[in-house]
């Protein structure tokens, strides 16, 4: 700002002279254009855009990446206006509640209409990164053929495409870098498309196909691991046994990140040897995943590659408290921890005991719709954790019941939790040792941590946690709710009360019209909002559709639905307009 204070001091001098001509800031545009360049947070590159005029055009033709957190937000004419210079697009596409199959098949979120812009647009396009988006082959073949420089795809939680479509990737993609494909519904149709990487083909550094279900042509993935020397990440899908992990680790002793195959393979003491041989020769190797099918006489293999490992991801692997407790005392620097809950309390306790420097602790289900006292975790495991791993500050727990005093005592222990997310799987759970609602757990949490940007709340609420959550959580982005409150004040609390608020997931809630019409004054600054299954009329979702016209106010009708209730309503600010292709059952209000 001192260097526009200094042009208007200029305005009227003759030394201003040449300043006026070319414009108004003192800098070279190159100059300009780089030292904005530099900057890496998209919240300061926006922010310096709104600076000036010069600024604004410097920001855009320096900037290189664009990350987009809805597809229908913003056109793909509109965001190549605005920046012409894009390597990189990283894209959303369906609410996150499609996870849970509450999204209809044939939504929408098609990448190709976006992938035909930037073939024209974009041609210098290096990278793509996907979630949420329906893929096609057709999609995949065309932008393997579009862009000549392409060198990243990632593709996550997206669907509509098979191996053909990776095929295409892998023949015409000549200086592909990164092929990650993970947790995506996918036609696995053969095992041929390793086949399709030409032979003179050497730039890989990232191969991850571990959602693929069938048989991969193991031949052809060592001969290609072979030939990529800058191989960094490999993530096997779980075909891959423990003999050709083996080779395939002789080949890649450089890899970082790797996911094995299948754990489960019957070995000869001489194979044994050289498993542990590899895994001891892979001296870079900082984060470990996979082990699809454990057998836990195997487990010491990895032994010798724990010391340097900060992320273990075993979200597929039901370990139980033994196997996790003997592996985790040679993991001294995890940071990063993903477990099922087959691991229970006494596993719990061992991440407590080992895991000093843990920062982040996921706990799955194994049966998230298993009846009864099935096992799991509890209140105890959880406070085991907060009790030895005091730099945690980002937790994904699953369980079966929770207690007030329990939660209070995890944020008391860990208070500069930013992502805190208590998934009770059993709908209006109270507190189990005094059964009250369990509002003074949440309360704790946003009392406690004022840095929290993420919440998930879970268990028998009432409209007193949206209360607390409107006071004292000043910080919060998301909030993801299911199965809680008592009226429509504890969402007015919310949606009053926390000013950063961008993403609000709703469910399975008793909200109505007069919690929705609350927002009128917020939605705009925010992402999004989801509710399903709450007490939101048609009328109600017309009116805020009239009132806040740039608005996608979308309602989703299927066959048999009460014509006057609006059971899944999807609201979110978009400066493209209604969407083009919206199916029948989504009705654009």
């Amino acid at each position: 700002m001192e260097c526009c204070n200094k042009r208007r001091m200029m305005k009227e001098s003759p030394e201003s002279n040449f300043m006026n001509r070319r414009g108004s800031s003192c800098f070279p545009d190159e100059v300009l254009e780089r030292v904005i360049g530099m900057l890496k947070s998209r919240k300061d590159r926006s922010s310096v855009s709104l600076v000036c005029k010069e600024w604004y055009n410097a920001e855009r033709w320096s900037r290189r990446n664009v990350f987009i957190g809805n597809c229908y937000s913003v056109s793909p004419e509109i965001l190549t206006r605005r920046f012409p210079n894009i390597r990189s697009v990283t894209l959303k596409g369906k609410p996150r509640f499609s996870d849970f199959n509450l999204v209809p098949a044939n939504w929408g979120a098609d990448i190709h209409f976006w992938l035909v812009v930037f073939a024209e647009k974009y041609p210098f396009l290096e990278e793509l990164r996907l979630k949420r988006m329906t893929v096609s082959d057709e999609s995949l073949k065309f932008l393997a053929r579009s862009f000549p420089n392409f060198k990243a795809i990632s593709l996550q939680n997206c669907d509509g495409f098979s191996t053909d479509g990776l095929a295409a990737i892998a023949a015409d993609c000549k200086n592909l870098t990164e092929l990650d494909i993970q947790e995506n519904v996918i036609d696995d149709k053969n095992d041929n498309w390793l086949t399709c990487f030409p032979e003179s083909f050497t730039s890989l550094e990232v191969l991850n196909f571990s959602i693929l279900h069938n048989d991969v042509n193991f031949d052809a993935l060592e001969k290609l691991v072979t030939r990529c020397k800058s191989l960094k990440t490999l993530k096997l899908n779980k075909s891959i046994t423990l003999e050709q992990l083996q080779r395939l680790l002789f080949r890649a002793p450089q890899l970082c990140e790797l996911g094995t195959g299948s754990f489960s393979q019957e070995l000869t003491t001489q194979q044994y040897s050289e498993l542990e041989s590899a895994f001891s020769n892979c001296k870079n190797l900082n984060t470990l995943s996979g082990l699809w099918v454990v057998t836990p006489q195997y487990l010491p293999v990895l032994y010798p590659a724990c010391a340097n490992l900060t992320f273990l991801n075993f979200s597929y692997a039901p370990l139980d408290s033994d196997d996790i407790a003997k592996l985790l005392v040679h993991c001294a620097n995890i940071r990063r921890l993903w477990v099922v809950d087959t691991i229970e309390d006494k596993g719990l306790e061992a991440v407590g005991t080992h895991c000093p420097l843990l920062e982040e602790l996921r706990v799955f289900p194994a049966d998230p719709f298993a009846e009864g006292d099935a096992r799991g975790v509890t209140d105890s495991g959880f406070i085991a954790v907060s009790q030895g791993c005091r730099n945690l500050h980002y937790v994904l727990y699953f369980c079966r019941h929770m207690t007030n005093a329990a939660v209070a005592t995890v944020v008391q222990n860990c208070p500069d939790f930013t992502h805190f997310r208590l998934c009770i799987m059993n709908p209006g759970q109270p507190d189990y040792r005094t059964s009250e609602p369990m509002d003074e757990a949440f309360g704790a949490v946003v009392k406690t941590c004022s840095k929290l940007q993420r919440l998930a709340i879970s268990g028998l609420l009432t409209d007193l946690t949206f209360e607390y959550i409107g006071k004292y959580a000043k910080n919060l982005e998301t909030l993801s709710v299911a199965f809680a409150g008592s009226s429509d004040w504890g969402m007015q609390c919310v949606l009053e009360g926390c000013p950063k608020l961008r993403k609000l997931e709703i469910r399975d809630c008793p909200f109505g019209n007069a919690a929705l019409l609350s927002g009128l004054e917020k939605y705009e600054s925010m992402r999004s909002l989801w509710m399903s299954d709450c007490k939101v009329t048609m009328n109600g979702c017309r009116l805020l559709a009239k009132e806040m016209p740039r608005l996608n106010v979308e309602v989703i009708k299927e066959d048999g639905s009460d014509d006057s209730q609006a059971e899944r309503v999807y609201v979110y600010r978009s400066v493209a307009g209604p969407r083009r292709d919206a199916p029948p059952f989504v009705l654009t209000l």
